[in-house]
């Protein structure tokens, strides 16, 4: 069966009792996920997230070498990826302060399976957008599936790179996608250098799309973290 797009999202769990880290991959593994990562402690977890990095955490908040508050205030530091924290039952204060460190939501232990999927599967839709063949922008259309914009009757055609830029941006839409994480998907796993290659791909891409190139409506540089591209509905 062919996987739907949040089913292709990358799922870290972070636990250290073997048995639940089992029942959890095999409850997202039976729904459709594959792409399953895990680690059991917080030094361990940080290298893991900045080596595979995940589109959704799930933290469980006691770990043998400290807890999911601390190993999340570690992981803000490189990443803004959602988290669902696994809280044990009754603790109001962990909940809490979970949430006061911006987690997305929390999972009371223990958890039916469809309640897991179902935060799961809200988050990562709220998170992440896939991107339609054909999106509207002020003054012209893309089409990804041709790899076109369409403006003032001319088609004009996108290179492989900016097809890639603006892809990403469209499934993040209206959210701010970092530097990095642009320089990720254009250039693979070291991305590091790329800045200024990046920044010249945009400047063509408002070429293409923009009315006022100078003046950019649709795809907006957030000064100091990187772009978002405005969609209209």
């Amino acid at each position: 069966m062919e996987k739907t797009f949040l089913q292709t999202k990358k799922v870290m769990l972070v636990d250290d009792e073997p048995d639940l880290l089992k029942m959890v991959s095999a409850i997202l593994a039976d729904d459709g996920f594959e792409n399953i990562v895990a680690a059991a402690t917080v030094k361990a977890a940080v290298n893991v997230c900045k080596e595979e990095k995940p589109d959704l955490l799930i933290l469980d908040v006691m770990l043998p070498d400290g807890d999911g508050f601390s190993l999340m205030r570690q992981i803000r530091q490189f990443t803004n990826v959602p988290v669902i924290f696994l809280t044990a039952k009754d603790e109001a204060a962990d909940k809490l302060a979970g949430l006061g460190l911006g987690a997305d939501d929390y999972i009371v232990k223990p958890f039916l399976p469809q309640e897991l999927l179902l935060r799961v599967y809200a988050i990562l839709r709220r998170c992440y957008k896939e991107a339609s063949n054909i999106i509207k922008l002020e003054g012209c259309t893309v089409d990804f599936s041709r790899a076109e914009v369409k403006r003032d009757g001319k088609t004009i055609p996108l290179t492989a790179k900016e097809h890639v830029l603006l892809e990403t941006l469209a499934r993040n839409e209206g959210k701010i996608v970092t530097l990095d994480a642009l320089c990720e998907a254009l250039w693979g796993d070291n991305p590091f250098g790329y800045e200024n290659s990046l920044n010249a791909h945009v400047r063509c891409i408002r070429e293409k799309i923009e009315v006022s190139p100078s003046k950019p409506v649709s795809l907006i540089t957030i000064k100091g973290l990187g772009y978002k591209l405005n969609i209209r509905k």
